[in-house]
Parts: C-alpha cells; structure tokens; sequence
C-alpha cells in the first residue's frame, strides 16, 4: 500500500494531501507520523498520571515494575483509564443535551427570539413519554416541563434517569437495575466516576468496570435527550437527497464550513445564509454556500439538505482547498491545527462557544438571545475573506458523492407503513424471520490516523451488504460511507446481496421513490446513536424478547474519540454485540480485556470485539447475528 493510501482511501483527501506537502502545510498524518513509534504502555493502558507521583508504568511482560506507586496494579491501572474515557464521553454527549435543554426551556419562557417548536407532535411524544400532561395545555408550558425534566436527570435523585428508565424494554430495565447499572443522576455518574478514580479510592477493577458501565447507561441517557430535543426544536429529520465530499465546495460562492456537533448555531445559520444571498451577490459571489463537517454537518444535512464536504479526521483538507471563506466551529472533535492550517490559507477560524477556544481563531461569542445576529455575523466574516480571494487559485477536489440521508425512527417507521399501515414493523421482522434481512449492524464512531482513512468502515460494510445486512450509519462513521457512495440509491445493484437488495426496492418503491432506498440508511449524529436504539427497541418489543436476543451488532470500526468508548460500552449495556477497529488500552490487564469481550456478555448479553483486521472483525459480526438468529429460533 502507498503512502498516500495509507493515509486515506478517499481519493478527494488524497489530492488535498499532495497539495498540502507540496505547500508545505502539515497536517494530522505528519503529526501521527511524528508521533511514532507511540508508547507500547499507554497503547495498552498500563501508563497512570491520576496523581503528582507518577507518572507510573507498569510492565506488560510481568517483570517490574508489576505496580504504581500507590500499588494500583496493572488490572486497576487500566480499568480506572477506561473508566475516565467512558465519563469524558458522557459529559460530551449529555453536556450537548443540556445545551438543547436550556435552549428549550428558554424558547418555552419568551426568552429567545430566534427558536420555536418545529415538532409538536414530538414534543407530545416525548413528554407523554415522561409522564408530563399534555392534555389541554399549551405547547410552550409543556415544552418548559420537558425542559425541566430534562434539566432534572442530570441530577442525583430518588428516580432514576428518566431518559434511561423509559427508552429501553422493561426487560432490559430489570437486567440493569438486578445490575445495579441504572444511572442516578447524568452529571451524578459523571462525578463520581471521578472520584472512584481518584488517587486512593476504588480499587477493585470489576467494581470500577461497573460504574463505568452505568455511567455509560447514562451517556445513552443524555444522547437520547439530544436526540429528542433537537428534533422537538429543529423538526425530526426526514428523508433529503443531497451530496458529500470535497467537490460539494464551490468556487464562485462564499464557503462557509460548519464543525463540531450541536445544531444550536448551526441550523440558524441555515436560515441566516439563504437571507443573505443578496449581501452575498452584491459582493460578487453567486451565494452563500454552507457546508458541513462532522456532526454538525450531518445535524443540517438531514434536516435541511446542507452537504457534507467532508468529516473528522479529514476536516484539515477543507481548509486545504483555500475556497473555504470562514470555518465556524462549536465544541468536540474540532483539532487545534485548524487555525494554523487556516491561516496558511486565508480562511478564519471562528470559535463561538466558552468552552471551546483556540489560540489564533476569532472567538466571537454566540448566545441563543442573539443567535440570528451572530449568525449574520459568521458570514459577513466569510464575504470579506471572499472578496479578497477573487483571482487567487484554488484548489477543489471534483469528488462527490449524491447522499440520500436524514432516516430517523420516525421516518423509517413511516417508510415501513406504506407496506402496513396498520402493523409498520411487521415488515421489518418477517423480512429478518425470513432471513431476506439477516441481521442489522449499525457503524458508529470517528475516523483515526492509525488506519488508512475510511478502510475499515467500507471494508466491513460492504461484507455485510454482500450478506444481506441492513447496515445503518451515524457520525463519522456515516460520513466515511457516504463519501464512498454507500447511502446513493443507484449504488444498491453494485453493493448489496439479492435479499436486502429486494428489501430496499419494495421499501423504496412502496414510498414512490421510482427505485430502492440506498444501501446504507443515514441515521445522523453522534447523539444519534439514540436513533437506532428506538429501532431495536421497538422490534424487540414486538416479538416480546429483549435487545439482547436481536440479530443487531455494532462496529465502531476507526475510534478515536472518548465519546466513541462510552457509546460502546452502552451498546454493550443494551446487549448487542459491539465491534472496535483500534487498540482499546485495556489490554494490559487481561481481566479486565476478558471481563470486556466475554465476561460482560453473562450479565448484559452484550460484549466487545476488539478486531483491528477489517474482514476478520466481519466475520465475527456476522457469526454474532448467525447466533442471535439460532436464539431466536430463526
């Protein structure tokens, strides 16, 4: 393999790459490569700076030294690192959801201009779901009761997380309260996961991996809210045909790049650029062009239609292009190098929240209070810049890809009833009983340096096509296949094997789509992992059987992120089969390894499959969803 396909498999990022050594920019590869050979011990966990002792080190081979200063040995080393990721990963996610939980509460209270209710039927559902009355009353005075539930769950009560208690089977409820794993408060977890971690408190590595595990429950908590609140303020996304990749940038228009994962600001700037096209125009440009990156741009791609120029890993080489005007960022997975590669570039970086800063960006401070205002602000940043690039070259990859995104619950529980309006998931089921449909994997996760970009997500995905899988995808997982042509309709001949190819038709034609849906169905966000989860939850709620016993597995095939550990290990809470393509730093305590992808599975049905080989880890997915199917008799 050559080094640039090392490097990345997506042939637009590949020609960024060239550019971007030929003018002498450095980017997240170079700074990998740097990097190597990386530090075997914190490869596998057995590396601890939790106190001003260490930093302490622990030898894999069973030589010395076989324990920390305070005598954590290699088991607790590694089970307390693992839980750290797994409360940053939930205080991401659930720190979004409580973003949206203010916003709504201050949209419910007359306090904000530019927000409204774009879903009320959501909002009923959602409320009735949390025992909140709706009879009668207003949508604003329900609207603020949900807000103050939501607000609620972050804290440690009597009742449990109301966002993890009414969104899993009751059989499901049981095994984690019989678990001791359901959650007592979001930010609760959080905290504590912390202060068992802490230099001199817990050290029994089976009790550590617990807490982890409910923490993680209530990372699926705060995703889920996420979820609800965005679609109750933003509208529950419903199918859109649109484009990804680098070529979606375009050269006469004003580009502006939207990053990070919350659709606060971003789903304003929707409105805002459309309403200045003639600002725009008068300055040349022939509009304004907003495209996403990571998570934020798959918030305002399945709602509004706005492409995906590219995701996580890659989102240096929209700047490389030098036609991206102003990139405007929020908060997760946005690398500091942005600003340097942007002022190599010409374009400006703009932060917008506090807990998110950069040295050499523009910070410019967004409040829901003055959202449309900073908003137009962002993008008479970016007409400036497009003023001064006129005549200067640019350098746009022709990649892209059409995508048909924006499948929430809702919408493929509406598809499903064109087929029975009476009875939408029977379909769904007699498809998976009749083996036309041989399980569901879900791809979830980021893109990492350590693998050649996108290589195992399209690797696996396509076995599991060929095999008659229903594949769904969120984050940059799903970024990674639409920019290969995985969610292109007209892709499905190529790609999928004759039973879920029929499938897809009959769904697709049922709808009046003239053809099938595509081959990988675009459930959204990082938060949106809340999605799939209501999917299975339904099935399993309609063959009477809990999650665990589905033909569902997951893969988060090129990890980076701590959110990606905590969204795993509540996969593996609700029971499913859930696939790493990176080393996870676990492996130095082979305890906790084995209590993670074999132990664990005695208790919540669920397990790991750490699988860094892409055709092996699809052989192992597949035999999962062969043995829930021998489970369920099928």
């Amino acid at each position: 393999m050559d080094r640039l396909n090392q490097r990345s498999t997506d042939p637009a990022v590949q020609e960024m790459i060239q550019k971007a050594e030929k003018d002498g920019i450095e980017t997240v590869w170079d700074r990998f490569e740097s990097q190597e050979p990386q530090c075997g011990f914190g490869n596998l966990g057995l590396c601890c700076r939790h106190c001003l002792q260490g930093p302490c080190r622990i030898n894999p081979f069973g030589e010395e030294p076989k324990a920390g200063i305070c005598g954590a040995t290699a088991d607790t080393m590694v089970a307390r690192g693992l839980d750290r990721a797994i409360a940053a990963g939930t205080a991401a996610h659930s720190g979004h959801a409580k973003h949206l939980a203010h916003t709504l509460k201050k949209m419910a209270k007359g306090e904000v201009k530019d927000y409204r209710i774009k879903d009320e039927g959501k909002l009923l559902g959602v409320a009735q779901r949390m025992g909140i009355e709706t009879k009668e009353r207003p949508a604003q005075e329900i609207a603020l009761d949900l807000a103050e539930a939501a607000l609620a769950d972050f804290h440690e009560k009597d009742t449990p997380v109301m966002w993890a208690a009414t969104t899993v089977t009751e059989k499901r409820v049981q095994v984690l309260k019989d678990l001791d794993l359901v959650p007592k408060g979001i930010d609760h977890e959080i905290s504590e996961i912390m202060h068992r971690t802490l230099y001199g408190v817990d050290a029994d590595p089976l009790n550590l991996l617990m807490g982890g595990i409910r923490c993680a429950v209530a990372d699926l908590a705060g995703s889920y809210m996420g979820t609800d609140l965005s679609d109750i303020l933003f509208g529950t996304p419903t199918p859109v045909v649109t484009e990804a990749n680098l070529g979606t940038i375009k050269e006469d228009q004003v580009n502006i790049a939207v990053h990070g994962h919350n659709p606060v600001l971003s789903d304003i700037l929707v409105t805002v650029a459309r309403e200045m096209a003639d600002e725009a125009g008068a300055a040349g440009a022939k509009g304004v062009n907003l495209v996403g990156i990571c998570c934020t741009g798959n918030e305002i791609m399945m709602r509004h239609g706005i492409p995906s120029c590219t995701h996580s890993v890659s989102s240096e080489m929209a700047l490389i292009t030098g036609a991206v005007d102003a990139m405007v960022v929020d908060y997760q997975c946005i690398m500091p190098s942005l600003a340097t590669v942007a002022e190599c570039m010409g374009t400006t970086l703009i932060t917008t929240m506090d807990i998110c800063k950069i040295p050499g960006a523009t910070h410019l401070e967004f409040k829901e209070e003055t959202a449309a205002e900073n908003a137009r602000e962002v993008i008479r940043i970016g007409i400036k810049n497009f003023q001064r690039r006129q005549g200067k070259k640019t350098s746009i990859p022709t990649k892209k890809e059409t995508v048909a995104a924006g499948f929430s619950t809702e919408a493929i529980i509406g598809a499903l009833a064109k087929l029975d309006g009476e009875n939408p998931l029977k379909p769904l089921v007699d498809n998976i009983v009749s083996g036309n449909i041989r399980g569901v994997c879900l791809f979830a996760g980021c893109n990492n340096a350590k693998v050649p970009q996108d290589h195992n997500f399209i690797t696996i995905a396509k076995r599991m096509l060929r095999e008659n899988v229903l594949v769904l995808a969120t984050g940059c997982g799903a970024g990674a296949l639409m920019r290969h042509g995985f969610m292109d309709p007209a892709n499905v001949d190529q790609l999928c094997g004759d039973k879920i190819k029929g499938v897809l038709t009959a769904i697709g034609e049922a709808n009046g789509l003239g053809g099938p849906l595509p081959p990988v169905l675009h459930m959204g966000s990082c938060v949106d992992n809340s999605r799939p989860v209501a999917v299975a939850v339904a099935v399993a709620n309609y063959l009477g059987v809990d999650t665990d016993k589905l033909p569902v597995v997951a893969s988060a095939a090129e990890a980076v992120s701590e959110k990606a550990v905590s969204i795993g290990c509540y996969a593996v809470a609700a029971g499913l089969p859930t696939h790493v393509g990176v080393m996870l730093p676990v492996l130095g305590s082979p305890l906790v390894t084995k209590v993670l992808t074999e132990k664990i599975g005695d208790l919540t049905g669920g397990y790991f499959i750490v699988d860094l080989d892409p055709e092996s880890a699809a052989e192992k997915l597949l035999a999962a969803i062969d043995e829930r199917r021998i489970g369920l008799g099928i």
